[in-house]
């Protein structure tokens, strides 16, 4: 029997390594690791994949949220309005510029911000809509411009796990003011350590993040404001610059992994599949069900995760406390029950293995272990 991982890069690595390895020789080569030609390329690669004028690259997805928000002027005693189903660099970057994160319950079908709930948790201390496209899993983004322009807000897209998904025939991270993008190596689009990007079409808004991720610096040794070290190196520029080609192709592979799991899974009882919103393409950067039975707590779900482990099937739990109820948060005085669709995701939620590589017998093998599981 097969040991079937989450993820498996290696597959990956072995179809482009050569190539990889080229570039990487030629990073080496050139003496330039900072900045430089690949930097430059990639960005304007990046800008026009997503389609949009600007493109700045950055150390991280977590660094491109907190530009993001610096960039748009947002700090002490503003509100973000955010999802508790995410991981938690998300509300951190929110934190980070001093603002306070708000979270709003999510859809149980997409776990995705409810759009619905938006509207009632805006005050006059609201400078800012941060949805994040859970899972690859493009957020109903239609509705949140409305409601932004109506409120005069400002909507920063989290599409660290959705390169490539799309809204209204749109790819993400081109439809708010600022998109938010991660390189993290398990994104659909991975580098080969940390990296990030943040996208936008507002010029004035590209050049105050170009600032910000350089220290502050107009100029070498001309600080205009307080910023950080936030590069993209040129090793991962390089990589990425290979990748990329490649990320449609990854992507169509991806949702053909996510429609055998719908049909493979369909009948089974007990379970609840994800779905995709009308309007909307996800890439299925992880698919993502929810066990139903004895939600009332995790043990359940844990017991069929153990189960499938001692099987060979390695699944993930995205993400077991809400972050509404997390301790760093717990001077914002939420509640256990507050949000009861999000409580109820994180007892249930079990991620399959998802990656563009996993073959239909492997996913047949994931099913059939699964279905053991019920059974016993």
């Amino acid at each position: 029997m097969n040991q079937i991982p989450p993820i498996d890069l290696t597959r990956q690595y072995q179809t482009i390594g050569s190539q990889v390895s080229a570039v990487v020789q030629d990073v080496l080569t050139s003496g330039r690791y900072i900045g430089g030609s690949s930097v430059a390329n990639f960005e304007q690669q990046f800008a026009a994949y997503i389609g949009v004028s600007e493109c700045i690259a950055c150390n991280s997805g977590t660094d491109a949220l907190y530009l993001a928000l610096r960039a748009l002027e947002i700090g002490p005693g503003d509100e973000v309005i955010t999802t508790p189903f995410t991981f938690i660099a998300t509300s951190e970057a929110i934190a980070a510029v001093g603002a306070t994160p708000v979270f709003v319950d999510i859809d149980l079908a997409t776990f995705n911000l409810d759009v619905t709930q938006i509207t009632a948790a805006i005050t006059n201390k609201t400078k800012a809509i941060l949805p994040v496209h859970l899972f690859g899993q493009p957020v109903d983004m239609s509705s949140i411009m409305q409601v932004a322009q109506e409120r005069s807000l400002a909507v920063i897209e989290d599409c660290a796990q959705a390169t490539g998904a799309e809204w209204a025939g749109r790819k993400v991270g081109s439809i708010g003011h600022i998109g938010c993008f991660s390189f993290f190596p398990t994104k659909n689009l991975g580098a080969c350590g940390d990296g990030g990007a943040v996208t936008t079409n507002d010029k004035n808004l590209a050049a105050s993040i170009r600032i910000l991720r350089e220290h502050g610096m107009t100029e070498r040794y001309r600080h205009e404001a307080t910023g950080i070290n936030s590069r993209l190196d040129a090793l991962q520029a390089a990589i990425l610059q290979i990748k990329l080609p490649y990320l449609a192709r990854w992507n169509d592979a991806r949702r053909q992994v996510a429609d055998n799991y719908h049909q493979l899974l369909k009948s089974l009882p007990g379970i609840v599949l994800p779905q995709e919103l009308p309007g909307g393409r996800a890439v299925w950067n992880q698919y993502t069900l929810r066990l139903t039975q004895e939600c009332h707590s995790s043990d359940y779900r844990d017991k069929v995760r153990n189960q499938l482990q001692q099987l060979g099937i390695s699944s993930m739990v995205y993400y077991p406390l809400p972050l509404h109820l997390q301790p760093v948060y717990k001077s914002l005085g939420y509640q256990k029950g507050q949000l009861p669709m999000v409580e109820q995701a994180c007892h249930q939620v079990l991620s399959l293995p998802m990656f563009p590589e996993l073959s239909f017998e492997e996913q047949q093998q994931v099913v059939y272990s699964l279905k053991d599981c019920f059974v016993n």
